[in-house]
């Protein structure tokens, strides 16, 4: 647990998503707000990074970097071994998860909690080294798309006067990008989704493609089945969650309160007591059943977890 008379530094890693400068904005509007568990926190410093091998990256680090700069006074260092070590928490941001395996080996000798940004990778290989690494240096690391928090869903799934879940449509867009395998790059939300209302345990993928249209059923150990379905193009998120006694539909942008926001809370309490709210086998669950869902799609037939 980390306890501190001054604030909370946090060390980003990768400044090529709008996912630092939304949380980093959170966290300044927050820093003096005693009613507020994001009061005490600020972004110290960062590492720019950036992938060549996607143009959403390295066409996006410039941008963000000057914004955290003269926005919000963060200072950039020259390597992200430095930032581990200016630090008292670190998020890695990069929007290309196939970095996130190098980037993490550099910043756990130093023994401070990290939260990796979606895609925790973008395959099952290196997301089981990177929780391998966690453990052996006993770094506590926490991962998750902000969907899985958006207070529509959680609020939704508190409600269980209907009975137990019995099964899960989900829905939300889905495009493509160069740089990341099929539905690492947008359908991770809705795959997150899926297992904060399913759970673990889903054992067989089947995806389904149809020009623009796309749709992932899995089959979990106990035979419940859920699916995810979206749109290349357009599509908002949502979830049809059902239960023993009664279906329930949740639309996510119906939520006061921005999920990012909710994300960030989750993940602030994370670095300031040591305790993911997710457990990293889900998160492995996660990464295995998308990887596998793009092996059925190229394969065209259902593929075992």
């Amino acid at each position: 647990m980390i306890k501190l008379e001054r604030p909370l530094q946090i060390g980003m890693i990768g400044l090529d998503t709008s996912h630092v400068s939304i949380f980093a904005k959170l966290l300044d509007r927050h820093r003096t707000d005693p009613s507020s568990c994001l009061a005490g926190t600020v972004v110290g410093c960062a590492y720019p990074g950036g992938s060549s091998r996607m143009e959403l990256s390295y066409t996006r680090v410039e941008q963000y970097k000057n914004e955290l700069v003269e926005k919000y006074g963060v200072q950039m260092l020259g390597s992200i071994e430095e930032v581990a070590e200016a630090s008292d928490a670190i998020m890695i941001e990069s929007v290309d998860g196939s970095t996130h395996l190098e980037q993490f080996s550099k910043v756990v000798p130093f023994g401070k909690p990290v939260f990796i940004d979606k895609p925790f990778a973008t395959s099952l290989a290196d997301a089981s080294e990177i929780v391998a690494l966690s453990e052996r240096y006993h770094v506590p690391i926490m991962s998750s798309s902000s969907l899985r928090y958006s207070a529509a869903l959680t609020d939704a799934l508190q409600h269980s006067e209907q009975g137990d879940i019995i099964g899960a449509d989900v829905c939300g867009p889905m495009p493509f990008v160069q740089g990341q395998p099929g539905y690492f790059w947008y359908g991770i939300h809705a795959v997150e989704m899926l297992f904060a209302i399913m759970g673990r345990n889903c054992r067989q993928v089947h995806t389904i493609c149809s020009g623009e249209r796309e749709m992932i059923t899995g089959v979990w150990a106990d035979g419940r089945i859920g699916t995810v379905r979206g749109r290349r193009q357009g599509g908002s998120f949502g979830a049809l969650i059902h239960r023993e006694r009664g279906n329930g539909y949740v639309d996510i942008q119906t939520a006061k309160k921005p999920y990012y926001e909710s994300l960030l809370e989750q993940v602030i309490d994370f670095f300031r007591t040591g305790r993911s709210p997710l457990d990293p086998k889900e998160t492995l669950e996660v990464i295995g059943f998308v990887e596998a869902a793009n092996r059925s799609r190229e394969m065209g037939k259902a593929c075992s977890l």
